[in-house]
C-alpha cells in the first residue's frame, strides 16, 4: 500500500473518531445518563413559555413551575400508544415517589393544539393523574413552547383524511429553576427513571 493511501486511511479514522465523540457528546447532553445520573444545567433547552392549564383553567407561564423541578412530556390525546404508555408511567413514578412527588411539577403538554381544547386535556390527563398538569394553548403558544424546549413535532397526514403527531418521546426534566438537566427516554427502565427522579429532588433540595 502506498504512502499516500495509508495517510488517507488515517485520516479518514481520524475524522471517524472526531465524529463519534461529538456525537457522544450531544447524546449525553439531548438523552441524558442512563444510570440515573443528571447533567449539569444546558440553557438552550427551556425557557419563557405561555400556555393555558387545563385543570386550573388558567394561563400559566414558566414562572408558574419555578420553585420546584419539572418533568415535562410533549405529546397529543389522539396518541394511539407512546402517550398514554407515558402517562401510565408517570403516573406509576407519582405513585412510587409517595408523599415525595408533590416536590415536582409533573406536566403534559400539547403537541396539537387543534385538538387537543382545555377540556379535552383536562378529561385525558384526569384519567392518569390529577397531579399532572395538562398544559395546551393556542397554536402559535404552542409553537414557541416546542421551539424554545427544541421538541420535534410534526402533522402527518393519514389515508382518510385525518391525521395524526409525529413528535419526541422523552420526558423533558428541569430543575427548579427551569433549567434543563437530562431527560427519562420512553419507556427507560423503571428504576433509572425513578433514580433520575429521586436525583431531581435531591438537588432542588
Amino acid at each position: 500500500m502506498s504512502g499516500l493511501k495509508v495517510l488517507r486511511y488515517v485520516a479518514w479514522a481520524a475524522v471517524a473518531v472526531l465524529l463519534g465523540a461529538i456525537g457522544f457528546v450531544t447524546a449525553q447532553h439531548y438523552l441524558g445518563p442512563k444510570d440515573g445520573g443528571l447533567l449539569s444545567p444546558v440553557a438552550s433547552i427551556g425557557g419563557p413559555f405561555t400556555m393555558v392549564d387545563a385543570a386550573a383553567g388558567r394561563t400559566v407561564t414558566e414562572a408558574d413551575f419555578k420553585g420546584k423541578p419539572t418533568a415535562y412530556f410533549f405529546g397529543f390525546t389522539f396518541c394511539p400508544d407512546v402517550c398514554p404508555t407515558t402517562l401510565a408511567e408517570t403516573q406509576m413514578w407519582i405513585e412510587k415517589l409517595g408523599p415525595d412527588a408533590d416536590k415536582v411539577n409533573f406536566a403534559f403538554v400539547s403537541v396539537d393544539p387543534e385538538r387537543d381544547t382545555p377540556e379535552v386535556m383536562r378529561d385525558y390527563v384526569a384519567a392518569f393523574d390529577d397531579r399532572i398538569r395538562p398544559l395546551t394553548g393556542s397554536p402559535e403558544q404552542v409553537e414557541a413552547m416546542l421551539k424554545a424546549y427544541r421538541v420535534y413535532a410534526r402533522r402527518v397526514p393519514l389515508d382518510d383524511g385525518d391525521y395524526t403527531m409525529d413528535h419526541s418521546a422523552a420526558v423533558f426534566l428541569m430543575d427548579s429553576d427551569n433549567r434543563f438537566v437530562g431527560t427519562i427516554a420512553y419507556e427507560e427502565a423503571p428504576e433509572n427513571a425513578m433514580a433520575k427522579l429521586r436525583r431531581l429532588i435531591d438537588n432542588a433540595g
